[in-house]
């Protein structure tokens, strides 16, 4: 255990340049099986000075919603949580932001927009990125996106996560510790940003 913490200590004080903007996408069994992990990520996220936080839960099935939403309203007590989960948004407490998103595609959030667009009788000529962009649901553009346990992306922030760099971890989320996290952290500051250049 003294070791464990020792590495943990190494890895932080290595920690030089961190991302602005941290995504973690999860799997519905992600938060099925450890919602708990989410409330526990978020705050070694806050503790290491990270500004805005994202979980995205690809699921589209809410079997029982009250088996994971009370974990998930607790980060509140620490920080800004807006939780979206089916057609509902909750905003509440105060501090770093912290988003989860249950469920929501990026390709669904594309087609809204379009549809927004189209509502609000925007002439196509006159459609450029920053336009895109304003009718976004979500408007936060990670500088990191985290994956747990496997090497494949969902789409969610397909558009906002194009210049975002990426961390695959072969751990699961279950079992996904802050070590793991800490070498995330690492990996990116050794990172040469392009931008798409």
């Amino acid at each position: 255990m003294l070791v464990h913490r020792y590495y943990e200590w190494r890895l932080e004080r290595e920690l030089k340049y961190l991302p602005d903007s941290l995504c973690f996408m999860l799997t519905g069994r992600d938060l099925t099986d450890a919602p708990e992990k989410i409330q526990e990520v978020a705050g070694w996220c806050i503790k290491c000075g990270i500004k805005n936080v994202i979980f995205h839960i690809n699921t589209d099935n809410l079997d029982d919603p009250d088996n994971y939403l009370p974990f998930l309203r607790e980060i509140s007590s620490f920080a800004k949580l807006t939780l979206t989960y089916g057609d509902k948004t909750e905003v509440s407490g105060n501090g770093v932001e912290v988003y989860i998103v249950i469920g929501m595609s990026g390709r669904d959030e594309i087609v809204r927009c379009v549809r927004k667009m189209a509502e609000d009788g925007i002439n196509p000529d006159d459609v450029d990125e920053k336009m895109i962009e304003s009718y976004l649901t979500f408007n936060y553009e990670p500088d990191l996106v985290i994956k747990t346990g496997g090497s494949y992306l969902t789409d969610f922030l397909i558009w906002q996560s194009v210049y975002s760099e990426l961390f695959f971890s072969d751990v699961n989320w279950k079992q996904f510790r802050k070590t793991e996290f800490l070498r995330a952290l690492r990996d990116y500051q050794t990172r040469k940003r392009r931008y798409g250049r």
